[in-house]
């Protein structure tokens, strides 16, 4: 006797009886700052989020997005509620590094892989057994650093004001630009500090401008990087302009106004992109994410974004050699993914090219960074 089974029916006896089949699906949950003081850096990472990879490894990737408002406390609540309840496989963000710094421990308590588009490198250095399951879409506070020393040497400067974030990503920044200028004899003169939200920095700009250094350096990211630049520019100071790669954003330009003229900062190659060889690996992977990112919104992404998109990159190439391992949605499928994205080697990204090891997991070198200035209100190769 043949019997016949509706075709629902039959589904659903498939789903029970292969439930490994059934959730199969990689789930990444990704927090941003898409609102609040950090909203410039968070918006374009929030922007990117449809264009990241559909699938694989013969798996699709479903990204669960939530807005933490740039405030630590919600990220810590956003990771939760991603590790809990929706299980996800791996995280991408949070947006500020005061933010990433606050879930580091929920990454690891859960097992779950963190990828982190902030510039503070204290998030996977020095590495312990918390930041083992962190990795950063961002170059090392070194990396960037050296090449403004470097250029800072080759100009005779030889003392340094700093002015920076009064977070995670000012200290970082001051404690190995410090340690560092040291190193090739620079005089560090003043250190100031202000708050991202702050609408004022005179008290901090007027110490700055009676040490009369050379030069000042200013750690901030996006519009905010911008205060202490204006600010002292009006005061009449004469120096030269150094920023983080936490400046590349159009904002930066936009509220530093005439004072960004002959700015010097060194980031990745999207800024200048025209000005870039074709030779340049990574260029037509940011070629194709400008032009995917501008049919969609209509405006040129920030380097912010790509941090994002390069994400899902090392997350594609990861994800097939965990599959081999385990499942999606196990502990076993996330240590393994961990485990793959340690070992990337040699990844073109729109960032530059990341090789990981279980001491670096930012995994730039040289290739990641350009020395860039301000000319004539835009960016510009420093020759």
């Amino acid at each position: 006797m043949n019997i016949r089974i509706p075709g629902a029916a039959l589904a659903a006896a498939l789903a029970l009886a292969l439930p490994s089949l059934a959730h199969a699906q990689v789930k990444v949950g990704v927090v941003v700052s898409a609102t609040g003081p950090t909203a410039l850096v968070g918006i374009p990472q929030k922007n990117t989020v449809p264009l990241l990879p559909a699938q694989a490894g013969g798996q699709t990737i479903e990204y669960i997005t939530l807005d933490d408002a740039s405030d630590p406390t919600q990220t810590v609540t956003a990771f939760k509620k991603l590790i809990t309840e929706s299980h996800v496989d791996a995280l991408i963000g949070p947006t500020g590094s005061p933010n990433a710094m606050s879930v580091l421990q929920f990454a690891a308590e859960s097992g779950t892989p963190m990828l982190a588009p902030v510039g503070a490198a204290s998030v996977v250095l020095p590495m312990t057994e918390q930041k083992k399951w962190a990795f950063k879409t961002t170059q090392n506070t070194d990396i960037i650093a050296e090449a403004l020393i470097q250029d800072m040497v080759k100009r005779g400067i030889k003392t340094v004001g700093f002015i920076g974030f009064s977070d995670a990503y000012g200290e970082d920044w001051h404690q190995v630009f410090s340690r560092m200028a040291k190193d090739h004899g620079l005089n560090l003169t003043v250190s100031e500090r202000y708050q991202r939200t702050d609408s004022s920095v005179t008290g901090q700009a007027l110490k700055l401008l009676a040490a009369k250094p050379d030069a000042i350096l200013i750690a901030g990211t996006g519009g905010a990087a911008a205060l202490p630049q204006t600010t002292l520019a009006q005061q009449g100071y004469q120096g030269r302009f150094y920023q983080t790669h936490g400046a590349a954003l159009p904002a930066f330009l936009k509220f530093a106004g005439k004072s960004a003229e002959g700015t010097i900062l060194a980031a990745s190659l999207m800024l200048v992109l025209p000005e870039i060889p074709d030779s340049n690996p990574s260029k037509p992977i940011v070629q194709d994410y400008i032009q995917r990112y501008q049919a969609k919104y209509g405006e040129t992404p920030a380097t912010f974004g790509a941090n994002v998109y390069d994400a899902g990159l090392l997350l594609q190439h990861a994800i097939p050699i965990a599959l081999q391992s385990a499942q999606p949605g196990t502990p076993e499928f996330r240590r393994a993914l961990r485990d793959a994205l340690e070992q990337t080697h040699e990844l073109v990204a729109t960032q530059g090219v990341y090789s990981m090891t279980p001491e670096d997991h930012s995994g730039f070198d040289q290739r990641g960074r350009e020395l860039i200035t301000v000319k004539d209100g835009a960016w510009a190769l420093l020759h």
